[in-house]
């Protein structure tokens, strides 16, 4: 009797109906859960060890003797080597793996990372951060990568806010953290403490990371990766989506690196711990990012952009006040309206990119990198200067860069539905 066939896809070489082929992760199934905590953990390591000076500036400045602006290059010079490494490490994950690519880079960073606080000098202190910086270029790209070729299309938003969402509590955590440690025990203590807790988050993301199932390892060819690179610059839809990420993290980067100085200064003058504390409403943006895809579904993509941008402006504004409770919600509507539109601007660039997916995202990954480069800067510099509406006035204006580009892909998409039906009545 012939074998009876379902129709299910079969593995080659595979005997038995006992072997069925491997079937993409999505809720509910086996791995799942798995990889969702996996990638939490590592989205948490990263994002702690990344901004783990930034909440420690007043303190590094005092304890180092240098400026706001130069304690600021301890966050600029991790974020901008990270923005420079992410796309030829992106490239070497397309011929040795996203695991293991992942992998690698965690246990550079953490290593780093142990040796971060016994810097004897702010020259050594950024050396070693961009040295952080370029070893965690690694696992952004890869994970966004991971996640496009092993989970469900439909799924994928969803995948990408939780991984979002880890960076977020990591943001969080890694700056209260380092606020509470080094109130007691001076900003050293504070960077050594956030080292360990990302050794137990690698340690975690090791364990649970399933292994890749639908990887195909391409040839390491430069004039290839160039040209998958090009053609992705090529393309007006990826170019927006950069833009949107790049100009998003310059508002963020703006706030997040001077609020501490602010906060130290007249007329609040709080601690170290409390202005750590602070970074505690980065729960907003683990809420805002992992809902992002159903207000995707209920909004579109653009929809929810705009939603995210008024919330930002709104929560700028407000940081205006010379009240810190008002300040404190100004600093939760900027970080719900920060994570929602970078998890919808990095989940477009996944499923807009056919080919070279991990090029595509270590693109969009070094304009956001180098966004936060330049607002951390920007904003240190501005607020040195001019005060606080200096800084908000460098993040306005960011904000106003992501509106036009938003109001430029509504009409382009417009014009782009009008030409087709133009085609059709001409015949």
């Amino acid at each position: 009797m012939p074998p009876v066939h379902t129709g299910a896809p079969v593995i080659p070489g595979a005997s038995t109906p006992s072997s069925p082929a491997p079937q993409p992760l999505s809720p509910g199934r086996p791995g799942y859960r798995r990889m969702s905590l996996a990638l939490f953990a590592a989205g948490l390591a990263t994002f702690a060890l990344l901004y783990s000076t930034q909440a420690l500036l007043p303190a590094i400045s005092a304890g180092l003797g240098v400026t706001a602006g130069q304690a600021s290059w301890t966050v600029s010079a991790a974020t901008g080597a990270l923005a420079l490494f992410v796309l030829p490490l992106s490239a070497l994950s397309e011929r040795f793996g996203r695991t293991r690519m992942m992998t690698c880079s965690m246990v550079i960073a953490v290593g780093v990372g142990l040796l971060v606080p016994f810097a004897p000098n702010v020259e050594w202190l950024v050396a070693l951060r961009a040295v952080q910086g370029a070893a965690i270029a690694g696992v952004p790209a890869s994970a966004m990568a991971y996640l496009a070729e092993e989970v469900r299309p439909k799924a994928l938003v969803a995948a990408i806010g939780l991984f979002v969402a880890g960076n977020s509590i990591g943001g969080m955590s890694g700056r209260l953290v380092t606020g509470w440690a080094a109130q007691l025990w001076g900003w050293r203590a504070g960077l050594l403490a956030v080292a360990l807790m990302s050794l137990a988050c690698a340690v975690a993301f090791l364990v649970l990371l399933p292994r890749a199932r639908f990887f195909r390892p391409a040839s390491l060819n430069p004039r290839a990766v160039g040209r998958t690179v090009a053609g992705h610059l090529r393309d007006p839809l990826l170019l927006r989506l950069y833009g949107i990420g790049a100009l998003f993290m310059t508002v963020f980067g703006a706030v997040y690196t001077v609020i501490g100085y602010r906060l130290v200064d007249e007329p609040f003058s709080l601690g170290q711990g409390v202005i750590g504390s602070i970074f505690l409403i980065y729960l907003v943006g683990t809420v805002s990012s992992a809902a992002a895809g159903k207000l995707v579904a209920r909004t579109g993509r653009r929809g929810a952009l705009y939603l995210a941008v008024t919330t930002t402006a709104l929560g700028l504004l407000l940081s205006l006040s010379d009240s810190l409770p008002v300040i404190v919600f100004g600093l939760v509507l900027i970080t719900a309206g920060f994570f929602a539109g970078h998890a919808v601007a990095s989940a477009a660039v996944s499923r807009t990119a056919k080919t070279g997916r991990a090029q595509a995202s270590a693109l969009y990954q070094s304009a956001y990198y180098l966004g936060s480069s330049a607002g951390g800067t920007l904003g240190a510099l501005a607020y040195h200067g001019a005060g606080w509406a200096a800084t908000v006035g460098i993040a306005l204006l960011a904000v106003l860069g992501v509106v036009s580009i938003t109001l430029y892909g509504s009409h382009a998409a417009r014009v782009q539905r009008r030409v087709p039906a133009s085609a059709m009545g001409a015949r």
